[in-house]
Parts: structure tokens; sequence; C-alpha cells
């Protein structure tokens, strides 16, 4: 190569220097753990870039749910800058989520009830009253809305299906333009045809206006050709982290679910080979208890 002539990017680099000065989200060395748990997530890395349908996927209890709820501000961890949403902090900065350029969905509607706990929120009211309710949504985006979940604005809410609540609270969620869409198994009510009808909004979203989307979900058909990337966590642990066309094993296989299959069967495998119960003398040594008040004693003898 003569002297000074700049060598050629390959194929695709731009593109990864791009992503990586530009993200819609950042985690860098993220703890966090639940009150007397064992830490759920420990130096946990992720970025993902503008843009993005990015798929996280995982085993029930791998972190999913409580890393989006982290994306979304609803637990604090430690710094502003462990976890960056469109360059801020979701937790202190809630004008992210005021604007609507941060949404999250996720969950069912509830409210908590004294010592009932969460109950489903199922009021006598219209769908109506709850979509029109929403302050200064765009009318045009709302009626597409509507016609898109096809939900028919006479719905009382304590009356209709999970289906047809589930839809309703997308089209709120949905009603005021986002720039990340966090996404917790939302889809799981809908029926074959408003799903897909769905992912065909999501999917202009994030092609029209560079929206960031991540969905967590165990529902695979047709996330192939949509999704861009791919998140998978294993206990707290994310294990890949790639474009969904750079994806050899996809390459190699039917579908994504056969794919994913693999991975948590693998993970099944792994977890039978761990010792199910410590050592007595183990408990005894670790607890501050001594024994513990649901192990059977001399005493509790008594009262059987």
């Amino acid at each position: 190569m003569a002297d000074g002539e700049k060598s050629k990017p390959r194929e695709g680099e731009e593109e990864d220097r791009r992503e990586e000065s530009s993200s819609s989200i950042k985690v860098y060395g993220l703890q966090f753990s639940y009150d007397g748990q064992p830490p759920l997530f420990s130096e946990f890395n992720l970025n993902i870039s503008p843009g993005s349908r990015c798929l996280l996927v995982g085993a029930n209890g791998s972190g999913k749910t409580t890393l989006l709820k982290i994306l979304a501000g609803k637990h604090m961890v430690g710094g502003r800058d462990v976890v960056q949403v469109l360059n801020g902090s979701a937790f202190h900065d809630t004008h992210l989520v005021c604007s609507g350029d941060l949404a999250y969905l996720g969950g069912s509607w509830s409210k908590t009830v004294g010592s009932a706990g969460e109950i489903p929120l199922q009021g006598d009211f219209s769908a109506e009253h709850m979509i029109f309710g929403v302050e200064g949504a765009d009318p045009v985006r709302r009626e597409r809305l509507i016609e898109l979940l096809d939900i028919d604005l006479r719905w009382r809410m304590h009356k209709v299906s999970d289906g047809q609540r589930r839809r309703v609270q997308i089209c709120m969620g949905l009603l005021h333009p986002f720039k990340v869409l966090l996404l917790d198994e939302v889809t799981v009510d809908l029926d074959v045809v408003a799903r897909l009808d769905l992912l065909d909004f999501f999917k202009e979203e994030c092609d029209q206006r560079g929206a960031t989307i991540v969905y967590a979900t165990h529902i695979f058909d047709g996330l192939e050709t949509w999704a861009t990337h791919l998140a998978y966590i294993q206990d707290g642990e994310l294990r890949r982290a790639e474009k969904l066309s750079e994806n050899d094993e996809l390459k190699n296989s039917a579908n994504l679910l056969s794919v994913v299959e693999s991975w948590l069967r693998s993970e099944t495998k792994l977890e039978k080979k761990k010792p199910v119960n410590p050592p007595t003398a183990q408990i005894q040594k670790t607890s501050p208890f001594g024994t513990s008040p649901f192990v059977s004693s001399r005493h509790m003898a008594y009262y059987r």
C-alpha cells in the first residue's frame, strides 16, 4: 500500500462504527439485585442502536422483565451513567416518559387493593373513555391505531375478553410517537391477525421514524424477517448480542424458534447437573438463625 493511501473499510465496518457512536440504549456495568436476593445482574453490558428491532430472549426467570423495567425507569440502579436511554436516565429524567419518547408496555392492568394485593383493573368504563382520555394524542394516529387493533369504542372494560382489553392497553400506550419502545410479552393475548398487523406497524415506526424497539417474547412466529438484532440472556448474563442476519445457526435452521429452543434445552441440561440441595452443614453455617424456622424440630413434633 502506498504511503498516505487509506485502506477501505470492510463491508459493514462503517455501519458498526455508526452503531457504536450512536445508541438509543446503553447499559454498562449494571449491578442489580432484589432485596435479600443474590445479584441478578453483575457487570451487565448492552448496546442497542437507533432503528433496531431487538428481540430479548431467554428462559423464564432469566432477567428479561427486570431488564426492561430497569430501562423503563421502574427500578433505580447506581449511577446515572450505568443505564442510558436516549442519552438520559429513565429513572431520574422523568421527561423521557412524560413526553412519550420512552414507552413501556408489559404486564396487565392492575391496581393494589389492601391485603388482596394486585388485582385486574376491570372497571365499568368504555374503551372510548380510556383512549380519548389520553391527552395530546394526534387524532390521525389515534384513528389509525383504533382501526389497526380493531377496537370497538363501545367495549366495556369489565365485560371484554383479555385479548380485547389488551388491545385497548396497547392502543393507549402507542398514541404518542415513541423513540424507544419496550415490549414485555404484550402480544400473548392477541390473535394471529392482530399480532401480525401490530408487528407491521412496529416495523414501519422503526423504518420511517428511526424508532428503537426491544421486544421480550416467547412467540417467534414471523420474527425471522421482522427483527434486526437479538439479545439472549441466561441467568442475568448476556450470552449473545448480534445482528439476526449474522446468526450462523439461523442460516442453517428452519426458523428462529428451533434456534432458541436449542439454547434453552442446553440450559435445562446444565441445570440438571447442578446440586439440588447444599449440604446440611452448609445451611446451618450460612443461616443467621442457626437453623431454618421451617425445618422440623423435636418441639414441632408435639403439634403433629
